[in-house]
């Protein structure tokens, strides 16, 4: 039989879990809602700016074979 101790401890083990469940599961949705999209925004600016900059330069190729 459980003694008061027993249950106390597993009471406590019980609560203590499901914060440290809640936690992962806010983790995972704060990775899915906050670090995704933020890592595919900085992508699609960096290759915005590559994109940029190698028209820039193509542009300025052209200029120089004009003159």
């Amino acid at each position: 039989m459980v003694n008061e101790l027993g249950l106390f401890y597993i009471g406590g083990m019980t609560i203590l879990f499901f914060f440290w469940a809640y936690g992962i599961v806010s983790f995972l949705l704060d990775v899915k809602n906050i670090y995704i999209p933020k890592g595919r925004q900085y992508l699609r600016g960096r290759k915005r700016l590559k994109e940029e900059e190698r028209r820039e330069q193509e542009r300025q190729e052209r200029e120089e074979q004009l003159y």
